[in-house]
């Protein structure tokens, strides 16, 4: 059932957002400076991505070090900026020090699920937010061309296709995959 946002139920500030309750409607929301952005949730085969991500992070040093790697978390960027990555990385030196109630941890490396309805510039501009705020890993997937994007800057990306290797380097070296692998049932 789709349920329509009416104009009175649209939150004004982000104290406001952080009680809403949001629409049943088959997306999620985000905050950005006042403006509330609405996407499609993960599709369901995107699931796979994300256990086959999350399998391969239980290997890891950062797991057995404490690290988590959260799915949907609500990421606070800057004062006015909350996005929800499909996939988060937090250390666990991040995670104990966010119970500091001036503590606001901002992911190491974070992946986005991208689906063919994303619009591109808003994709841009998650990338952007993201780097602004310290995030050294952002990874991009298409999963419909089987594509992954991997970024350590704005201006350095890895495309990688096939057998490439995608990296979680500098955060986590024992993070790789190749995309053949990631896809593969």
């Amino acid at each position: 059932m789709i349920t329509e946002v009416k104009t009175f139920d649209i939150p004004k500030t982000f104290a406001d957002f952080e009680q809403w309750e949001q629409p049943l409607d088959g997306y999620k929301y985000e905050w950005n400076d006042g403006e509330i952005i609405k996407f499609e949730k993960m599709k369901k085969k995107h699931l796979f991505l994300i256990r086959r991500l999350q399998q391969l992070f239980y290997k890891t040093n950062s797991f057995a070090n404490g690290g988590a790697f959260i799915m949907e978390q609500d990421v606070m960027l800057t004062g006015i900026q909350m996005r929800r990555p499909d996939l988060a990385f937090f250390s666990g030196d991040q995670i104990d020090d966010s119970i500091k109630p001036d503590e606001e941890p901002i992911p190491e490396f974070v992946i986005e699920v991208i689906s063919p309805t994303d619009d591109a510039e808003k994709v841009e501009e998650k990338i952007i937010e993201y780097f602004k705020a310290g995030v050294k890993v952002i990874w991009n997937i298409f999963p419909e061309n089987k594509t992954v994007y991997v970024y350590t800057s704005r201006k350095t990306v890895t495309i990688c296709t096939d057998d490439d290797l995608c990296s979680a380097n500098p955060i986590m070296a024992d993070f790789e995959i190749s995309v053949e692998s990631l896809f593969s049932v």
